[in-house]
């Protein structure tokens, strides 16, 4: 199953490879990624595989939140598919 991972916030060294090592402690594997900074701000879009993660996606969600607001950024993970359903015109 693939999963898409947002990443939102002001720019910082080191916010992708903290990112990736903890998708990576998970067995999340990273198929995908496109990133920019904006005026200072940094944006992250992955497509990850969760299919051999080794906790469900509600608590890989609710690490990677964790992980995120220790940084001072937002992290968000959710289903492929939904994720195309919340955002088809």
């Amino acid at each position: 199953m693939k999963a898409i991972v947002t990443v939102v916030g002001k720019d910082q060294v080191g916010i992708i490879a903290s990112v990736c090592n903890q998708l990576a402690q998970y067995n999340v594997n990273v198929l995908d990624i496109s990133q920019t900074v904006m005026q200072g701000y940094f944006t992250m879009m992955m497509v990850v595989d969760v299919s051999a993660c080794t906790v469900e996606l509600a608590q890989l969600c609710g690490i990677m939140e964790e992980t995120g607001k220790a940084k001072g950024l937002s992290i968000r993970v959710q289903r492929e598919d939904i994720f195309d359903a919340m955002h088809r015109i």
